[in-house]
Formats: structure tokens, sequence, C-alpha cells
């Protein structure tokens, strides 16, 4: 029996002899490596982080909202106990290597000394108005070993702009100019920033700012000019779908498209999924003083993100937020300690491992081992290779399958029953070109090991959201604004589809998104030439949601009708 290789570059091939264990004979196809996506080193570096820690303080703390609604006085603004050495503290306890701080949110909020806006810290009594909270969590995150990512919202209410759009010429042009101001000073003024956060279809041109203060930055929900570096998974549940594959489609990358779902493992452009939640239930970002159903989610609830995210090559950023005394609770910080704790008990110190290149690895144990882990990394660095892999363990001299696979990337989690085994096998079934395999390592991690499984995303029943007939739309083009509110309750993917239950197809000439009257067009795409399915991505809630659909009914048959129904985007 033979397995067959190419080499990377296809000049070479060769054959070599398997002895009987290998099993059923193996073909890999493969690829001239230099046409795979790479990382850049700024990238690479950001997935060693592995897990993050974001932090959201913001007026609507005061509020008991998640949008910050302009009805608290800034004299009432005044976190007096605001320690960001504690904040820097509770990140590291967690095994965060980042802190991503919410430096003013959608209500407009500035934590930082500027004069391009009347609403910020130095407009509260807090440290005399003289306070700098971004200059203190800097300092925090240089003493305590930690990377600082920024989030700085395009949207402000109160300079009326959404998603950077303003309803005038005249106000967009002010904007811009205040917008463009603030990025600058939070760029230039704290040392290094690793990671932007925009979010929310931000529109403004940036690009020459980040080039000059924060060129090694990756980059999240800027214009397509800017070249996003990294992509949304598509919800705020804490998991990412499998397989989850870093390369997207250059096409996908530049139009603003890609999700966590756009995953292409022949994609031109090399942008990895960052996978974030919150540590409670309810589903809140903000310190939320009146509510009494207020629950830590548990630690299983955790692990079993950490296994759906970084477990699957994401990275995972938590949200821990401060109440309004500035100080993340004392709960919050005792569940991020133990958190942390168990992910270093279980994965802080292998029973073995090792590395290497080609299609075969194995890994000996000292003695036949109890093991019920496996933790794969590729070397990203030479891209993503593997398509198709499996985890054999040696039991009593036979092979036995423990788990199996697609995508690896930065790293895979497998997990399964406890095996004692004396060697562990992994094996490359498919790949794009030879596989770099950065680590294999086993683990024994005990009966603690049942990380409780993440449900898949709802894939629920769809909901119709509009009903038309020829009647209704009639046979000249028409502008219909259907309110999605009541129908989209979480930040995730939608699938709309356009049905048709009589007669022809409804003619649709463009639906877009409209978020709190303003449009943005790029949050809704086509699924697909020829079918009436799109997709919507819905990135915020607490404001009025609709889809405006520009529409005219078929003429040459008068019982034509239907609906458009919206659910949840099946993964």
């Amino acid at each position: 029996m033979k397995l067959i290789y190419f080499s990377d570059c296809g000049k070479r091939l060769w054959t070599a002899a398997i002895v009987s264990f290998l099993g059923p004979l193996s073909v890999v196809a493969q690829q001239p490596a230099g046409k795979l996506a790479r990382p850049t080193p700024e990238q690479a570096a950001w997935q060693d982080m592995e897990l993050e820690m974001f932090l959201c303080l913001d007026p609507c703390t005061w509020q008991n909202v998640e949008y910050d609604n302009h009805t608290t006085p800034l004299s009432e603004i005044n976190p007096e106990k605001l320690d960001t050495d504690q904040w820097a503290r509770v990140a590291v306890s967690m095994g965060a290597r980042q802190i991503l701080f919410v430096a003013k949110h959608t209500g407009g909020f500035c934590w930082w000394q500027t004069e391009t806006s009347k609403y910020g810290v130095k407009e509260t009594p807090w440290r005399g108005g003289r306070g700098d909270v971004i200059a203190d969590l800097s300092k925090s995150c240089r003493e305590h070993g930690l990377r600082l990512g920024i989030y700085l919202s395009s949207t402000d209410d109160f300079h009326k702009a959404t998603a950077g759009r303003c309803k005038t010429p005249e106000a967009q042009q002010a904007y811009t100019k205040v917008y463009r101001r603030q990025l600058t000073e939070v760029l230039s003024r704290y040392g290094e920033v690793s990671e932007i956060w925009f979010d929310g279809g931000m529109i403004l041109e940036v690009r020459d700012i980040i080039e000059k203060h924060a060129p090694h930055a990756v980059i999240f929900g800027a214009p397509p000019a800017c070249r996003n570096q990294i992509r949304w998974v598509g919800n705020e549940e804490g998991y990412s779908a499998y397989p989850n594959w870093n390369a997207v489609r250059r096409e996908d990358l530049l139009s603003g498209k890609a999700h966590g779902t756009t995953g292409d493992p022949n994609g031109e452009e090399w942008m990895p999924v960052e996978v974030n939640t919150v540590n409670v239930h309810p589903h809140y970002w903000f310190w939320k003083p009146d509510a009494p159903n207020r629950k830590l989610r548990s630690l299983d609830e955790l692990l079993s993100c950490y296994y759906h995210s970084v477990g699957r090559g994401g990275v995972f950023l938590l949200n821990m937020t401060p109440d309004t005394s500035g100080l993340i609770p004392e709960a919050d910080a005792a569940q991020a300690a133990e958190f942390g704790q168990e992910i270093t008990r279980r994965f802080a110190k292998s029973i073995a491992e090792t590395s290497g290149q080609g299609n075969v690895l194995e890994l000996a144990l000292n003695k036949p081992t109890r093991i019920d882990h496996v933790v794969t990394m590729e070397n990203i660095l030479e891209g993503e290779r593997v398509r198709e892999y499996v985890i054999e363990g040696l039991v009593s001299g036979q092979w036995k399958e423990l788990c199996s696979g697609t995508s690896i990337g930065h790293k895979k989690i497998d997990q399964f029953s406890p095996t004692e085994v004396s060697k562990v096998r992994w094996r490359c079934l498919k790949s794009a070109a030879e596989p770099q395999i950065r680590k294999l390592a086993a683990y024994s991690v005990g009966d603690t090991a049942k990380a409780a499984p993440v449900a898949p995303q709802t894939t629920d029943a769809a909901r119709k959201v509009w009903e038309w007939s020829l009647e209704t739309v009639g046979e000249q083009w028409k502008t219909v604004d259907i309110d999605l509110t009541p129908f989209c309750k979480d930040a995730c993917q939608y699938q709309i589809d356009v049905n048709c239950t009589g007669g022809n197809p409804l003619e649709i000439q463009s639906l877009q998104y409209v978020f709190d009257g303003t449009v943005l067009p790029e949050f809704v795409h086509k699924a697909a030439p020829d079918v009436a399915r799109y997709y919507l991505t819905v990135t915020g809630l607490g404001k009025p949601l609709a889809l405006r659909a520009v529409v005219r009914g078929p003429g040459d048959k008068k019982d034509s009708r239907g609906t458009i129904a919206i659910r949840k985007r099946p993964l």
C-alpha cells in the first residue's frame, strides 16, 4: 500500500511505504503554498492573544439602558472609586492579554480630555473634570503586561451622527472634522494601541490617521478602504460556527460583507474571527443598577464559550463592566478569576507535545496514559493548510480514532471520551499544501472536562414581516419601510426570504437596512444572484430597525402575492 503526496511546489512526487496500521489509502492533493492567504505579523500576534477583556462604561451605566439617552446630568457622573489598576488585575486574572476599552459609545460621551465635544469626562465632577480614563488605563496596561485596544463609536448622538453619517452636508463636514480629531487624539497621546473598533458601519475616511498613529493595530468595522483585518463572528453569544476558516474572499473584505459565516478556505485575504459576549444574564453590555434578575454566567457557560471560540481558532472577547463606582463588582472579578484559573488548570501543562510538518505526526507518551483532549495548532504564518484531519490513539497496539475535524488554523481544541493511549497520531486527510503543525499536545483534564455545549444559534421558524399583493404594491416602483424592531431581538445575522405564494414573484430594485432613521446599505446583501434571499447584519439594538424595500408587482398576473419573512441565519 502506498501513500502519495504532492509537494508544495509541485515539482516532486514520492511514495512512502506504510505499515498496516495506517489504515485506508490516503491521497492528499496539495496546491502551491504561495497561493494561500497568510496573516500579517500583527494579525498573527493578535490571534496569539486568544483572550481579551471588553470594558464598557458610559452614562447609560447610570440609566439602566444599553444606549445613552442623555437623561443623566453630567454632574451625577462621578465614578469616585474608578481604578484602572483593578480593571487590569481582573483582566490578568482571567488570562486576557488585552483590554478593549469603550472610549466613546453611541451617546458621544468621551472618557478622555478633548476639546472636540462638550459631552465628556471634563464636564463631570470626577477628579474635578481633569480625569482621563484612557491615560490611566494605558499606564495600567503597560504595568500589567497588557495590550490596549480602543473602541471609538462613529455613531454619536450628541453630534447627531449615525455610523458617521449626518443629515446635512454642513453637519457632515463638521462631524467628519470632529471624529478625525478624536481618533487622532486617542491614537497619538497614550502609547501603542493594538486594536481599533469602529463598529456599526462607519463611513468616515480615517486610513491616513491609522497609518500615521497606529500602523500596527488590527482594525474592526472601518470603511473598506481601511482594509479591516479582523471580522465579527456574527453573534453575541460567545461561539463560532465550525469549520471556522481564517480566509475570506477579497470581494467580501472590500465590500464590508465579511463575517463569521463568510470564511472561505480558498479566500485571498486573511481575516480571522473575533467572538464577543457578556458575562451575565440577561444579555447586557453595560452595568444595570436596577436589574434584580442580573445573574453571572456559570463557569461551565464561560468554558463552553472558550471551547467554541479559542478552541475553534478565534479570539474570545469577554465583557466585564464596571458599575457606577467605577470598579468591576467583586462578584464579577471573582468570576473572571475562577474562569482564568480553570483554563490554566486545564491547559497550562500538557502531558506531552510536539511539532512538525507533513501529513502524519506522532506523539509518544512516556507510558500508557489517560487523555481526554488534544490541542492542535498550525503555523499560520505559512497559511491555513489543513482541510481535514483525524486524531488517533494507540490502544493495546491498535490505532483507535479519538476525534476528527476540518479547520485548525490558530488552534483547535478537540475533546473526547477519556482514553488510555501510549501514542497519539495526527493524520491529515486533505490539505491545500504540506501541513505545518506548530503544536500537537495531549492533555488529561479530568472529570470536570465536560464543558456544557453551546446550543447552536437558534434556527427559529421564519416570521412574516410583510405581506404583498399586486393590488397593494402596484405596477410602479414603490418604497416601503418594513418595521423589523419586533422581530430582531439579538445582534446577529438574519436571513430574509422574499416569497411568492401565487402568480409571479415580486420585483425588487433594492433592499436596505435602516437603523434609527439612517440607511446603512452595506448591512444587506443578496445570498446569490438567482435566489430571492438576502442576509441582514444587525449589530445594535435598542433603537428602531427597518427594512426599506423598493419594489413593484409583476403586471402580467393579477393574482400575484406573497410575503417577506425573516429568521436568524442558520449556521
